[in-house]
């Protein structure tokens, strides 16, 4: 059997192909973004036969879906752990921007996945719609609660968690893209501009 069709590793053999594969695309996508990415390659890092990845996923976009679901899914977590941790609604709401930025510097080659062209329609991946809709859904919470509790301004609680989100997700990407260079040289700089921002936001927000 030639190396191009070797059987997959022990690892995949194991049952975690999948997750290997994802690991892989991961790595590509970070290292050369997600236009330049094929299935070929990410069968090669994983060290599988080219046909593998199709054992899995279906084709590139099917690949990169479970990607950016894997995003969604670690930030969901991260939101979810925010709002555990800090009762006070106003408050949440400022530390829920600051963990997206960092997670956003944590996971650059997610962030791109999750909101990138790549993934023309998120309902043709129902796992994935679902972990993204979970993660908005958290910020709509916040914000309902944040209004029922008075702390936060009458209106539509979907309409100013989008305000919201593209506020903190607008600073990401400028940091992850190298545009805040020299305002974010590291990441207690981010955390510190992260701050600032969203306490902008938080003071929009309030009642």
């Amino acid at each position: 059997m030639t190396q191009a069709r070797r059987r997959p590793t022990k690892t995949a053999e194991a049952g975690d192909l999948a997750a290997e594969l994802l690991k892989a695309a991961a790595a590509l996508v970070a290292q050369r973004g997600p236009q330049r990415f094929s299935l070929r390659e990410v069968a090669r890092r994983a060290g599988v036969s080219e046909a593998a990845p199709y054992w899995h996923f279906a084709s590139k976009e099917a690949l990169l879906a479970g990607v950016a679901e894997q995003g969604f899914t670690a930030l969901a977590t991260l939101m979810a752990d925010v709002r555990r941790r800090v009762k006070h609604p106003r408050r949440q709401l400022q530390e829920l921007g600051v963990a997206y930025v960092q997670f956003a510097l944590a996971h650059p080659s997610h962030l791109r996945v999750m909101f990138g062209p790549e993934i023309h329609d998120k309902s043709a991946h129902p796992s994935l719609k679902l972990a993204a809709d979970r993660a908005f859904g958290l910020l709509v919470s916040t914000i309902s609660e944040g209004q029922r509790t008075g702390h936060v301004r009458d209106g539509d609680p979907e309409e100013l968690a989008v305000s919201a989100w593209a506020l903190v997700h607008g600073l990401s990407a400028l940091i992850v893209d190298g545009q805040l260079r020299r305002r974010v040289r590291n990441d207690g700089q981010a955390r510190m501009l992260a701050t600032r921002v969203t306490k902008l936001l938080q003071n929009g927000l309030a009642r």
